[in-house]
C-alpha cells in the first residue's frame, strides 16, 4: 500500500508532464529500483526490471512509427541505425534526467549515497518501466503524446551526426556483405551485485576475435566492442 507522501510525490512527477495514470502502484513499481527491494528484502518483482522489459518493447513501437513517418525516403537500414541511438540508454538517460525522473527513484541506501539517482543506466531503466507502466495502465496514445515531442528534437540531431552509424549495425553490415557469420558477441566477465554490474564482452567473427569492450550494461559493452571490431579491421578510423 502506497503512503500518502509518495503518491503526493508520483502526482507532482505526472502533473508537471501532463500525464494521468489510474493504478499508482504500478508507477511505483516503475520508479523502484532493485537496490531498494534488495536491501528491504522485497521480492523481486516489486522492482522496475519487468517494467523496464515492457517499456522498451513499446519504446520501439512508438520510436518505429515515428521515423517511419518521418522519414518516408529512407531504408530499413538507416531507419534501423537511427533507432538504435534514439533508445540507447545514453539518450534515455538524458531524457529522463530532462524530465527530473531521477528525483522519484526509491534507492537502496548505498546506491543513493553513490549517486544513483543520476546514474545512467539507472535513468535509463526507469525511463522505459515509466513507458511499460502507463501502457499497462492503458494510457498507449497518452504516451504517443507524451514522447514525440522528446524524441523529436534527439531524432533531429542524430539524423545530422555520423552518430546514427551504430557500431554494432555496421558489423553485421560488414559481415553479411561479405557472406561470413554474423558477429558473435560473447560474455566473458560478469561482476557486481544485481543492481550494479559490470560486463565485459568480446565479439568475434569467422571464430576470430576482434574486439573487447566493458559497460555497465550488455549494449553498451557490445557497443564498445563492436567499435574496437571495426577499427581492428580498417572499417573505423579513430578521430
Amino acid at each position: 500500500m502506497l503512503t500518502k507522501q509518495r503518491i503526493d510525490e508520483l502526482n507532482r512527477l505526472i502533473s508537471e508532464l501532463k500525464l494521468s495514470i489510474d493504478n499508482y502502484e504500478y508507477l511505483d513499481k516503475a520508479l523502484t529500483h532493485s537496490s531498494y527491494t534488495f536491501e528491504n528484502k522485497l521480492s523481486n518483482l516489486l522492482n522496475n526490471e519487468r517494467l523496464e522489459f515492457l517499456g522498451d518493447a513499446i519504446l520501439k513501437l512508438i520510436a518505429s512509427n515515428y521515423l517511419y513517418t518521418r522519414f518516408p525516403e529512407y531504408s530499413e537500414g538507416e531507419l534501423t541505425k537511427i533507432r538504435s541511438i534514439l533508445i540507447s540508454d545514453n539518450t534515455l538517460a538524458r531524457l529522463a534526467a530532462k524530465i527530473d525522473l531521477g528525483k522519484y527513484i526509491k534507492l537502496g541506501y548505498h546506491e543513493k549515497k553513490m549517486g544513483g539517482s543520476t546514474r545512467s543506466s539507472n535513468l535509463a531503466c526507469a525511463f522505459e518501466a515509466f513507458l511499460g507502466a502507463f501502457y499497462i495502465d492503458g494510457k498507449l496514445s497518452l504516451l504517443y503524446d507524451f514522447l514525440i515531442p522528446l524524441l523529436e528534437p534527439e531524432v533531429t540531431e542524430i539524423d545530422q551526426s555520423a552518430a546514427k552509424y551504430n557500431f554494432k549495425a555496421i558489423l553485421q553490415e560488414y559481415t553479411q556483405g561479405h557472406g561470413i557469420k554474423l558477429p558473435d558477441y560473447r560474455i566473458v566477465k560478469e561482476e557486481g551485485p544485481p543492481h550494479d554490474r559490470t560486463f565485459e564482452i568480446e565479439v568475434f567473427v569467422s571464430d576470430e576475435s576482434v574486439g573487447y569492450g566493458s559497460g555497465k550494461s550488455k549494449k553498451e559493452a557490445q557497443q564498445k566492442a563492436a567499435h574496437m571490431a571495426l577499427t581492428s579491421l580498417g572499417l573505423h578510423e579513430e578521430k
